[in-house]
């Protein structure tokens, strides 16, 4: 994932940001901690959203303590105290889905870029290998959206509903593990599907003109109105997101889920056109 699934921070409260960040240090130091130091440097926000999600339906109540950073040890920040076993989920889908992210560009670069993510491969080799131990759910899930992306772009066709769909399927496989309840995995499922077509159908926008310009695979290509068709289906993603979400039986962070879902999806959809998008 990209980094699209983020707050928009001009609407959080002070505590908010704070535990917002608290779940990605948190987040962050998990992944070190379990597969390597080196995994900390490719987390993004989807993961802590995911984090979030997965922490707001157990029972357990988060609890703040400061410490020091492990990558700048010069720097405090806020934990989130006893939260291991609700991170793991998290921290195991992040390292697979940047491992596969890291094959997919051993395959797409050339010359010094194609060594340097050989590089990488090797370097998280490990790592993905332990996390797809830890949950073998998500290694299956993973392994098959990269298969089908790839048969997708290479069948020749400009289908958007088909190109989405592997990212949309991946999703709505891993967002029901947040629960163990049969009602809230329904609606877990819809929303990992709605925001897996978001983030897809986001990036293929944000890129289409740098991939008519270098050839690149951009199912909106084919089509004379590629960008308003890909606006209009994102913010139909985003309404059924929300739809999804206010089903979700939340016992906390409620406040900073909703700020992501209402305001943050199309904060972040806008900024990537703008060339604003940062992970």
């Amino acid at each position: 994932m990209l980094g699209y699934i983020k707050a928009y921070k001009p609407e959080l409260r002070m505590k908010e940001f704070e535990t917002y960040k608290a779940v990605y240090c948190s987040l962050c130091k998990q992944m070190g901690k379990r597969y390597g130091f080196l995994t900390r440097f490719t987390l993004s926000y989807d993961f802590t959203f995911l984090a979030l999600l997965n922490m707001s339906m157990a029972t357990e109540v988060c609890s703040l303590e400061k410490g020091r950073c492990t990558c700048n040890p010069l720097k405090k920040c806020v934990y989130c105290n006893g939260s291991e076993a609700l991170l793991s989920m998290p921290a195991a889908a992040s390292v697979i889905m940047v491992y596969y992210n890291i094959r997919d560009n051993v395959a797409d670069e050339k010359g010094i870029k194609r060594l340097f993510y050989r590089f990488l491969s090797l370097v998280f080799k490990r790592a993905h290998k332990k996390a797809a131990a830890d949950f073998p759910e998500i290694e299956k899930a993973v392994l098959k959206y990269v298969t089908d992306q790839a048969a997708a772009e290479n069948s020749g066709k400009n289908d958007i509903d088909a190109s989405a769909a592997p990212t949309s399927e991946v999703l709505s496989k891993i967002f029901p593990l947040c629960s163990a309840d049969e009602r809230d995995k329904r609606v877990l499922e819809r929303l990992g599907y709605c925001l897996g077509r978001f983030i897809y159908l986001t990036d293929a926008r944000s890129d289409l003109e740098e991939d008519k310009k270098k050839g690149r695979y951009n199912p909106l290509i084919a089509y004379s109105d590629g960008a308003e068709r890909a606006e209009r289906s994102i913010y139909m993603c985003i309404h059924e997101s929300i739809n999804a979400f206010e089903l979700i039986n939340i016992r906390q962070f409620k406040n900073i889920l909703g700020n992501i879902i209402y305001m943050g999806l199309e904060d972040t959809y806008k900024r990537s056109l703008s060339n604003e998008r940062s992970v």
